[in-house]
């Protein structure tokens, strides 16, 4: 008997039914990655090296296999599944790099005012054994971003993709033990909330790297113990555009960082905050780019938007926009659902109190906010309980340092969109937005601990 269907959601067909990791599997499956982490540990950085390059060469043999699973489980585009899947062998190749340039440090003693004839030899050492907790978005590049550096560090790994992607997790597990990892140091599991919650709390697991929502980490928080914890959440993300910004820039922006992927990135433009200057030209023009954006089946290389995730999340998205709507937002466009898939929705006039603008919204739905000064935009977005990614189009030098200074938000990318992302940058945010950080070097030293040799 299975515990849970893998639902196609543009079409609610049935994939495959599925059955949970046991209890009984999942304990043993962790006995065998923490007897086989010493095998990885004991492999050179070169030999780590190769395997991660053979698995972005395996990847590579098989985007497009895999782009039509991710599309197929979660609704994705074919166009953006294919581009995640680039960005995935990006990622797996830089962490072969980065595997070859974990260096420690030498620190004399000396320079203290008490004279010691010393040197402090610093290495970096692997944590032991990873859980890599990821969710149902970017199935396989924010699986490898944390799987990638985990090995490159020399770790075992346990990795749970989301309950949706289950089967592109094992297509991507199959290329790992293709490529050289050892089941006895990688192995996929896919238990229900009571048993992740048990190996959560597991003295035999160092390290938890999870990306997904605020509630499932303070519950992973509460039951981890002491151990590394790696938390990247969500963001209710501005898209700032001054009065000498690139108008028709920020415009692409605001559709490929909103609309893609039907709005379900971390990322995402979530709230456009336009100064009054360029209110009505900002408005009239993304309308305009947004009206004919191709709409509905995700396998068909046209489509721009396929459906959200399933059905549940659909309601939610339509449930803010009915909700602004009845507190006074006027619709410019959209506001319309054909079974998963919502339609494009461009509001203004949105009172702040309203989910659609105080929470994360996962769905393709651009809330426009207008502002004379910029001090009013930097106390609304740390207002925010998140602080993840900040955009902002202008060529004031000025501007871009204040907000730097004053946005509490992990990265600020100017003359873009909050939704910037390179593999080997530091990514992450503050508050409830996540804990550490990826970006494959920053996410290697967060997965080894430092070890001092006095000589």
């Amino acid at each position: 008997m299975s515990d849970y269907s893998v639902i196609n959601p543009y079409n609610d067909e049935v994939i495959k039914e599925i059955t949970y990791t046991s209890r009984a599997e999942t304990q043993q499956i962790l006995k065998r990655v923490v007897k086989g982490q010493q095998i990885i540990a004991n492999m050179t950085p070169y030999e780590r090296s190769q395997v991660l390059m053979k698995l972005a060469e395996l990847l590579e043999r098989d985007k497009n296999k895999i782009a039509q699973q991710i599309t197929l489980e979660m609704g994705k585009t074919l166009t953006d599944s294919l581009i995640e899947m680039d960005r995935a062998i990006t990622t797996v190749k830089t962490s072969s790099y980065e595997a070859l340039r974990i260096y420690g440090e030498v620190i004399p003693t000396d320079i203290a005012s008490l004279r010691r004839d010393k040197k402090g030899i610093v290495e970096h050492f692997p944590v032991g054994v990873v859980l890599a907790i990821t969710p149902f978005n970017f199935p396989i590049n924010l699986s490898v971003h944390k799987i990638g550096p985990a090995i490159a560090a020399g770790n075992a790994v346990l990795f749970k993709p989301g309950p949706q992607n289950i089967l592109s997790g094992q297509m991507l597990t199959n290329l790992c033990w293709e490529a050289g990892m050892s089941p006895d140091y990688f192995q996929i599991i896919n238990p229900d909330i009571p048993v992740l919650s048990e190996l959560v709390a597991s003295p035999d697991i160092q390290c938890i790297s999870f990306t997904g929502g605020v509630v499932a980490a303070r519950a992973i928080a509460k039951n981890a113990g002491i151990k590394k914890l790696l938390f990247e959440l969500g963001g209710n993300d501005p898209l700032i555009v001054m009065p000498d910004g690139d108008i028709d820039l920020a415009v692409k922006t605001a559709v490929n960082q909103r609309f893609w992927t039907a709005g379900q990135r971390c990322t995402a433009s979530k709230k456009v905050f336009l100064h009054e200057k360029v209110y009505e030209e900002f408005k009239k023009k993304l309308v305009a780019a947004s009206i004919n954006l191709k709409i509905g089946d995700p396998t068909k290389g046209e489509t721009i938007v396929g459906p959200v995730v399933n059905k549940k999340a659909a309601d939610e998205v339509m449930r803010r926009i009915e909700q602004a709507v009845k507190a006074g937002a006027k619709v410019l466009l959209g506001n319309k659902r054909e079974g998963n898939i919502i339609y494009p929705t461009i509001l203004e006039n949105v009172p702040a109190s309203c989910d659609l603008v105080k929470e994360e919204t996962f769905g393709p739905v651009i809330p426009l906010i207008s502002f004379k000064d910029i001090e009013e935009v930097i106390e609304q977005v740390n207002s925010s309980s998140f602080g993840l990614q900040a955009g902002v189009f202008t060529q004031n030098l000025q501007t871009i340092k204040l907000l730097f200074k004053k946005l509490e938000v992990g990265a600020l990318a100017v003359n873009d969109g909050p939704g910037f992302r390179a593999e080997h940058i530091p990514f992450g945010g503050v508050k409830n937005s996540g804990l550490g950080r990826e970006g494959v070097a920053y996410a290697i030293r967060e997965m080894s601990y430092l070890k001092t040799l006095i000589l």
